[in-house]
């Protein structure tokens, strides 16, 4: 209920100030013309063809660049050498800005979902690969230790000591990676695209349409909303072991 009143408590004095002429609203549209032209794009059915184009790169985005964070975060620590060797170029290959990436991911893979797709993974592989490293690493060594004793194999301490001992961390670099999963192919949308949200957002700005701009981000505001809920839902199932915390 708190974010429900403080949402309407925002989106309230955003509609006054409008009215009253404290905001201008060619540059800040009022939240009822938004809503309007939110509502005009899902009942003539006008957003549906491009969310779906932006949640296929999304969730492609989003799997592959977990998954491979994921594979290559327990590998590098579980295999230190393997860490040493690779953890400069990591570092140098994080610190590239992505945006400098999506125009040649439009000349390699075109304008098609892939170019995006690209640039999406770039976005979530690194935030899921450090904390998915961080979090093996933090596995306390006298429980890896005890377990090795009691002749647990590299498989079994993966299984049982290693994967629940970093679930924390992994979902918290997944609750990141959501959004920026969908702000990858946003981005790349707009940079250069036939179809998409980011595409209709870049349409209406290029026709002044700051309605339609805004209308967009509110749809995406939505979408990662829902998509997080899912994700606590799926974070809470597979972690409904740990103790509840007293507030």
């Amino acid at each position: 209920m708190g974010q429900l009143a403080l949402a309407a408590i925002v989106l309230g004095a955003w509609e006054l100030l409008g009215r009253v002429g404290v905001i201008d609203p060619f540059f800040f549209p009022l939240p009822s013309d938004i809503l309007m032209t939110v509502w005009v794009w899902i009942s003539s059915g006008f957003v549906f063809p491009h969310l779906w184009i932006t949640l296929q790169e999304s969730i492609l985005a989003f799997l592959t660049g977990a998954a491979a964070g994921l594979v290559l975060g327990f590998l590098l620590a579980r295999v230190r050498f393997l860490e040493r060797l690779l953890d400069p170029f990591l570092q140098m290959f994080n610190a590239l800005p992505r945006v400098v990436l999506a125009p040649i991911f439009l000349l390699w893979f075109g304008l098609g979902i892939w170019s995006k797709v690209a640039f999406g993974f770039t976005l979530v592989f690194f935030i899921v690969f450090f904390n998915t490293l961080e979090g093996v690493k933090s596995v306390d060594r006298v429980l890896v230790d005890n377990a090795k004793m009691l002749g647990a194999s590299e498989k079994q301490l993966l299984r049982h000591v290693f994967i629940p001992s970093a679930l924390t961390w992994i979902f918290s670099s997944l609750h990141i990676s959501v959004g920026f999963a969908i702000t990858g192919a946003v981005v790349g949308e707009y940079l250069g695209a036939s179809a998409g949200v980011g595409y209709a957002i870049a349409q209406a700005q290029g026709v002044f349409d700051t309605k339609g701009v805004f209308a967009g981000m509110f749809i995406l505001m939505f979408v990662v909303l829902i998509i997080d809920l899912l994700v606590n839902r799926l974070e809470r199932h597979l972690l409904r072991w740990r103790p509840v915390r007293s507030s």
